[in-house]
């Protein structure tokens, strides 16, 4: 009995040691963010795999996690998670929904969709700023709590727009447009560290906050700046106003977010449940307009030659 009884114990601890998988959401669509919470990882980080990307870990706690970028051309269908954790490997499906992004038809004055020559010398210099910006190390994240919307307001334009610029100009949106007039306050989405403070041909006055675990979120078209590159920044705290700085026709806040090498959703971003956070996910108010402040001009246009902007480009112009 007492050897049964030990035998029994022994199982009962491997099993719970054994690692657990959690996908945050487990149904995605293209160019949102997904993350991977493992369980019982006993401190090691593990290694994995979506589809045939690999996946960088970062510990918290006791578990480890990963926050992952899902293509904009990805294809629908199922992709396949798979983690190694302790010489055990075990997997997820992930499902790609459909996107549905939206296609609509714009017309904008010659200057927003061609870029003039003397300009080009600054955005080639505005490149280089967030190609260091990406360049960050990776390091574990530096919040706790979920991210909050940096202005509480409408949507005017959604991630993934698909843009006709005077009917042959082609550009997708890779960002979310909360409604705003110039001078209303603008809030950090979360713990981080301002990394660029910068005045861009594109993008306006621009704030970018790292967050840690391969994740920074951008702040365009600023009439103000109330942060310096380098500052410490906390959820909520005041990092500059709403204007209407760089190529767009009115004012408003483009809030981007960049994950690893891609723009992803910033509004699914808002939307995720982090382990351990003291707050709940953001939600933004229904129904949404859908072209909400395109009659008075709070909108963007896209890169001038449409093609990918210089400064913006991971995967596509994020204006």
């Amino acid at each position: 009995m007492r050897r049964s009884a030990a035998l029994l114990l022994l199982v009962s601890a491997a099993a719970a040691a054994a690692p657990t998988l959690e996908l945050v959401p487990a149904r995605v669509k293209p160019g949102d963010p997904v993350l991977l919470v493992v369980h019982g990882t006993e401190g090691a980080l593990p290694e994995g795999t979506i589809g045939t990307r690999p996946v960088p870990f970062y510990l918290v706690g006791h578990r480890a996690e990963a926050l992952v970028p899902i293509p904009v051309e990805e294809e629908p269908g199922m992709l396949e998670v798979e983690v190694t954790s302790g010489g055990t490997t075990i997997a997820a499906p992930l499902e790609i929904v459909p996107p549905g992004f939206p296609e609509r038809q714009l017309t904008v004055a010659t200057k927003f969709v061609r870029i003039p020559a003397s300009a080009r010398a600054r955005i080639k210099a505005d490149g280089k700023a967030f190609q260091k910006a990406w360049s960050t190390p990776f390091k574990p994240r530096i919040f706790v709590d979920n991210f909050l919307k940096p202005r509480d307001s409408v949507i005017t334009a959604h991630f993934g727009d698909k843009r006709i610029l005077n009917g042959k100009k082609p550009t997708q949106h890779y960002g979310l447009d909360l409604d705003g007039s110039t001078g209303d306050e603008v809030r950090a989405a979360n713990d981080g560290r301002i990394i660029l403070v910068r005045d861009c041909y594109t993008s306006g006055n621009t704030v970018l906050v790292d967050h840690g675990a391969g994740l920074i979120t951008a702040y365009f078209h600023l009439s103000k700046f109330l942060v310096k590159t380098g500052q410490e920044i906390r959820r909520g705290e005041l990092l500059g106003l709403v204007g209407k700085t760089g190529r767009v026709t009115g004012p408003h806040l483009h809030f981007g977010a960049h994950l690893g090498t891609l723009w992803v959703n910033p509004q699914a971003l808002l939307a995720l449940p982090f382990p351990g956070a003291g707050s709940p996910p953001a939600t933004f108010p229904v129904p949404e307009p859908a072209d909400g402040g395109i009659p008075d001009g709070g909108t963007e246009a896209g890169a001038a030659d449409g093609g990918p902007s210089p400064a913006l480009e991971a995967p596509g112009p994020a204006h």
